[in-house]
C-alpha cells in the first residue's frame, strides 16, 4: 500500500461504503415485496411511473425499484441479486463503469438500472458485442421485465424482435392441436420451454419467446437489446431517410454497454460507414460530355475564369433540354442532372489537358497547380473527375460515396447517460475518464477469488513454446483437469489443433465465427477432462461452469479437487485487458482455477518491442528452445512492452477523436437541420424558404400553381436532397483534408488547428451551397419532383484508420477557388449559382 493511499484511504472503497445504506434499504424491503401477488408486483411499475410524474426522482424510488426487480428475478429466474450486484446496479445507474469479474453476473446486474431508467418512458439501450448475446439476454432477462409489465425489444442485423410470452403460448397451442393424441414432449410445451430457458438460458436462445417485428417497434420497447454495430448503423440510416415513417430510433436516453472496454476502446478507431456505389453509369457521364461539347461559350454559358465558375444562359438551358428530350430539366430531372450538366461544361471550359491534368496509361492524373507535379491517386470530387474522364474518352472510374459515417466514440457520446460493465476496465480507467468522462469503480466479488495466476513461462522460439504447450495439455487432460487454451488468431488455433491431433488428444476448436454454437460449446468447457482451444474472443459472454452447464454436482466437486479450470494463454496480447479477460474465464464465484501464459521471444509483442537483449541473454545461458525461463527481468520487459503499446494506442485514439470531433460537430448541425425539415410543419418549411429566397411573391405564386400539399411536399424533398448532395461532397472533401493536412506541419503550423480552421471554412461554404441550390431550384421544380429512390447502401466497418497518412484512391478535395483568393462583394459567387457574392455566400 502506498504512502498516499494510507493517508487518504482507498477512494474506491470509500465510494462503495457510501452506497451501503442504499443496499441495506433494498434488503429491508425484500420481505414486503415477497408478500406481493404477481398482479401487485406488476402494478408497482405504474405506481413508480406515477410518482415520477408527480415530481419524485429516479434516486427517490431506486430502493423500491431494485427490490421489485430482485423479487421478479427470484420468481422467474430462480436467481436472487447478491448485495454486490445491487451495488453494481447503483453504480451503473449513476452513469459509471462497473468493473466486475467474470462470473459475477453482469447480465443480471444490468436488469436493475435498465428497469429503473425505463420507468421514464424514454427507453434504455442495452448493448452487447454480438447478435447472439442480444437475443440470449432479451429472452433470458425478458421474463424479469415481463413480470414487471415492461416491454423488451431486440435488434439484430437481419431481423428485429419483441419478447412475447403470449407468442410462446400460441406456438404451444398450435403444437398441441397438431398432435393427434394431445401428448406432447415436455420441451414443446409452454412450461417445458420455460424450464429449458431456466436451465440453459445462460448459453442457449429459446427463440420461441421472440416475435418478429419492425425495427421501429423494437426501439419503441421500454428496453432494447442490440449490438453496437446495429445501433450505430440504424442511427446513420435514420439520418439519410426521406420518409418520417421509415425512421426507427428514438432519442438517445440511457445506454448500458456490456464489455464496454471492447466497444469503446478496442473498436474506437473503427468508423461505421454507410456508402453507396455511384449509380451513374459510364454512359451517363459520356452523355453529358457529348452535350457539353455542343454547348457554345458566351451563347450557351458564361465562363468566369477568375473564380473558375460557369453559368448557364437561358439559351443554354433550352439547348440542353432539347438535347435531353425534356421540356424542363429542373422539373423532370431535378438537381442531379443540372449539377452534372454544369460539371461537364466546367470540365470542357476550365480544365485543360497537360495543364490541370495529364492522361497517362488511360488514366486522368491531376497536376499540382503550384509545383506542376502529377498527383496520382488524388481525384476531384463532385463528379468532376468522371466528367474529365468522359471528356477524354478514357475509362470512367466509379467511386463509392460515403453517405454517412460516425465512430463509436461519437455515437455513444450522443446518449444523455452512459454506463458500462466489464471484467477489465481499470487498466483503461484513464482513457475512459479523459475521453468519455466516465469513472470506473472496481466492484468486490461475491466470494473471495481462489484462482492461482502463475508466472509466465518464456521460451526462445515459437516452435519450442508450442511443443511445451502440447505436453502441458496432455498432462492436464491425463489427470482430468479441464483446460481452455487461448490463442490470438485462427491460424494459431488450427496449428495447435493439428499438433494435438498428432498426439491423440481429443479437443474442440472455436474461432469466434458462429457465436451461438460456440456459446453452447464454451459453456460445457468445464467438464472433467475437457480440452477447448479458442481464440481470445470465442464464446465471450458465456460463463464456464465447473462440471458442465447445467452442472453435475458430483463431477463439479471432482473438477474442483483437481484444481478447477486451467486457462493456458499461448501469447501475450498488446493490451493487458485482453490477457486479464482470458484469465477471468477461470475462478468464477470463488471456484478454484489456474492460469498461465506460455510466451516466446518470437511472439509479435516481444518481437516488435525489442527482445534482442533478452534473446541474447537466453542464448548465452545455453537454454534449449523448448525449456522455459522464469525471470523478473523478463516479466518487467513484457509489462513494459504492453505499457508502450497501450500508450501508443491511447495516443492514436485520442488523436483520431480530436480530428473526428471537428466533423462530429458539423454532423450534429446537419443532422439536426435535416431532422427539423423532415419533421417540420408547413409553417416551418415556408419560414426556411423565406430566409433563403428573397422573391416572396414568386414563392407564393408557385405555391398557388402547385397547390399547397404538393408545394410543401416538393420543397421538403428539394431541401433534403440539397443537404444530402452537399453533405456527401463535404465528407469527401474533409476526408482528403484530413489526409493531407499533416504536410502543413513542415510550415511550422499545427495540423489540427489548420484542420479545424479549414474545416470550418469548408463547412460554411457548404451551408452557403445548400442555400444557393435551394434558392436556384425552389421556384423551378414542379410537381414531378421525385423523392430519391432508396439507394443500395453498403455498410462498411473498416479498421486501421490512420490520421495524416497518404490519401486513399478515393480521397478527394473540394475544388474551392475562393480558398486562397479574395472575392469581391459584387463579383459572381464562386459556387456557380450565378448570384453576386454579397447575395449568396457573402451574405
Amino acid at each position: 500500500m502506498s504512502f498516499l493511499t494510507k493517508i487518504i484511504g482507498d477512494s474506491n472503497k470509500r465510494f462503495l461504503k457510501k452506497l451501503e445504506p442504499v443496499v441495506a434499504k433494498i434488503n429491508e424491503l425484500e420481505k414486503d415485496f415477497e408478500k406481493l401477488s404477481a398482479g401487485e408486483l406488476k402494478a408497482k411499475t405504474e405506481e413508480f411511473k406515477k410518482r415520477l410524474d408527480e415530481g419524485q426522482t429516479l434516486d427517490d424510488i431506486l430502493p423500491e425499484a431494485f427490490a421489485a426487480v430482485r423479487e421478479a428475478a427470484k420468481r422467474t429466474l430462480k436467481q436472487r441479486h447478491y448485495d454486490v450486484q445491487l451495488l453494481g446496479g447503483i453504480v451503473l445507474h449513476q452513469g459509471k463503469i462497473a468493473e466486475m469479474k467474470t462470473g459475477e453476473g453482469k447480465t443480471l446486474v444490468a436488469t436493475l438500472p435498465a428497469y429503473l431508467n425505463a420507468l421514464t418512458g424514454k427507453g434504455v439501450h442495452v448493448v452487447t458485442v454480438n447478435d447472439y448475446l442480444s437475443r440470449r439476454d432479451a429472452v433470458w432477462m425478458g421474463q424479469i421485465y415481463n413480470a414487471l409489465g415492461l416491454s423488451v425489444g431486440c435488434i439484430n442485423h437481419e431481423a428485429s424482435y419483441l419478447y412475447d410470452a403470449e407468442h410462446t403460448q400460441a406456438q404451444s397451442s398450435k403444437l398441441k392441436a397438431q398432435n393427434d393424441n394431445a401428448k406432447l414432449k415436455t420441451e414443446n410445451t409452454e412450461d417445458g420451454l420455460d424450464q429449458e430457458r431456466d436451465t440453459t438460458g445462460a448459453f442457449h436462445v429459446v427463440h420461441e419467446y421472440l416475435r418478429p417485428c419492425s425495427r421501429r417497434e423494437a426501439y419503441l420497447a421500454d428496453i432494447t437489446y442490440g449490438t453496437n454495430n446495429e445501433f450505430g448503423f440504424d442511427y446513420l440510416r435514420d439520418n439519410i431517410s426521406y420518409d418520417v415513417n421509415h425512421l426507427s430510433q428514438r432519442e438517445h436516453n440511457f445506454a448500458i454497454v456490456d464489455e464496454i472496454d471492447s466497444i469503446l476502446i478496442d473498436e474506437a478507431r473503427t468508423p461505421l460507414i454507410i456508402s453507396a456505389p455511384s449509380a451513374d453509369s459510364d454512359e451517363f457521364y459520356i452523355m453529358f460530355a457529348k452535350i457539353a461539347q455542343k454547348m457554345d461559350n458566351e451563347a450557351d454559358f458564361k465562363v468566369d475564369e477568375k473564380h473558375r465558375a460557369i453559368t448557364l444562359t437561358e439559351q443554354g438551358i433550352e439547348k440542353a433540354e432539347k438535347l435531353l428530350g425534356v421540356s424542363n430539366i429542373y422539373t423532370e430531372k431535378g438537381i442531379k442532372h443540372v449539377h452534372h450538366l454544369e460539371t461537364a461544361i466546367r470540365a470542357k471550359a476550365l480544365f485543360h489537358k497537360d495543364k490541370e491534368y495529364v492522361v497517362k496509361n488511360g488514366e486522368v492524373i491531376i497536376v499540382d497547380e503550384f509545383t506542376g507535379r502529377m498527383m496520382p491517386g488524388r481525384r476531384w470530387s463532385e463528379g468532376l473527375h468522371q466528367a474529365v474522364e468522359a471528356k477524354e474518352g478514357v475509362s470512367v472510374q466509379k467511386e463509392s460515396r460515403t453517405l454517412a459515417s460516425i465512430t463509436f466514440q461519437n455515437y455513444f457520446r450522443l446518449f444523455k447517460k452512459l454506463a458500462g460493465m466489464t471484467g477489465t476496465a481499470l487498466t483503461s480507467a484513464e482513457e475512459f475518464h479523459k475521453v468519455y468522462n466516465l469513472e470506473t469503480v472496481n466492484m468486490p466479488t461475491n466470494k473471495p477469488l481462489a484462482r492461482m495466476d502463475k508466472a509466465d513461462l518464456v521460451f526462445q522460439t515459437e516452435k519450442g513454446k508450442f511443443s511445451a504447450i502440447v505436453e502441458k495439455v496432455k498432462e492436464l487432460h491425463g489427470k482430468g483437469q479441464p483446460v481452455l487454451v487461448g490463442t490470438v488468431s485462427i491460424d494459431k488455433n488450427e496449428y495447435l489443433s493439428s499438433l494435438l491431433k498428432i498426439e491423440g488428444v481429443p479437443h474442440k476448436v472455436l474461432n469466434a465465427k458462429h457465436h451461438e454454437e460456440e456459446g453452447e460449446i464454451i459453456a460445457q468447457s468445464g467438464h472433467k477432462g475437457g480440452v477447448t482451444i479458442a481464440t481470445n474472443m470465442a464464446g465471450r459472454g458465456v460463463d464456464i461452469v465447473l462440471g458442465g452447464n447445467p452442472p453435475k454436482k458430483e463431477e463439479a466437486e471432482e473438477v474442483r479437487k483437481l484444481g478447477g479450470l486451467f486457462v493456458l494463454g499461448t501469447e501475450r496480447h498488446e493490451a493487458r485487458r485482453i490477457d486479464n479477460q482470458l484469465r477471468g474465464r477461470s475462478g468464477r464465484q470463488g471456484d478454484p482455477g489456474e492460469t498461465q501464459f506460455f510466451i516466446s521471444l518470437e511472439d509479435d509483442v516481444m518481437r516488435i518491442f525489442g527482445s534482442d537483449r533478452l534473446k541474447n541473454f537466453m542464448g548465452r545461458m545455453g537454454i534449449p528452445e523448448n525449456e522455459p525461463i522464469e525471470n523478473r527481468m523478463l516479466s518487467r520487459a513484457i509489462e513494459s512492452a504492453q505499457s508502450k503499446i497501450e500508450g501508443f494506442n491511447f495516443d492514436t485514439r485520442k488523436h483520431l477523436l480530436e480530428y473526428d470531433d471537428v466533423l462530429n460537430h458539423q454532423r450534429k448541425i446537419i443532422y439536426e437541420k435535416r431532422k427539423k425539415i423532415l419533421h417540420g410543419d408547413k409553417n416551418f418549411i415556408i419560414e426556411e424558404l423565406r430566409t433563403i429566397i428573397p422573391e416572396q411573391e414568386a414563392l407564393e405564386k408557385r405555391k398557388e400553381e402547385l397547390g399547397e400539399e404538393k408545394f410543401f411536399g416538393v420543397q421538403r424533398a428539394l431541401m433534403l436532397q440539397a443537404i444530402d448532395m452537399h453533405w456527401v461532397e463535404h465528407l469527401e472533401a474533409m476526408d482528403y483534408l484530413r489526409s493531407s493536412v499533416r504536410l502543413r506541419a513542415y510550415g511550422q503550423r499545427d495540423p489540427l488547428v489548420e484542420y479545424k480552421n479549414e474545416g470550418l471554412r469548408m463547412f460554411r461554404d457548404m451551408e452557403g451551397g445548400i442555400d444557393a441550390a435551394i434558392a436556384e431550384m425552389a421556384l423551378k421544380v414542379g410537381e414531378d419532383m421525385r423523392q430519391p429512390k432508396e439507394q443500395q447502401v453498403i455498410e462498411a466497418h473498416p479498421s486501421g484508420v490512420v490520421i495524416g497518412d497518404k490519401p486513399s484512391q478515393n480521397s478527394s478535395t473540394q475544388n474551392n477557388p475562393a480558398a486562397n483568393k479574395e472575392v469581391g462583394r459584387n463579383d459572381p459567387c464562386p459556387c456557380g449559382s450565378g448570384k453576386k457574392y454579397k447575395k449568396c455566400h457573402g451574405a
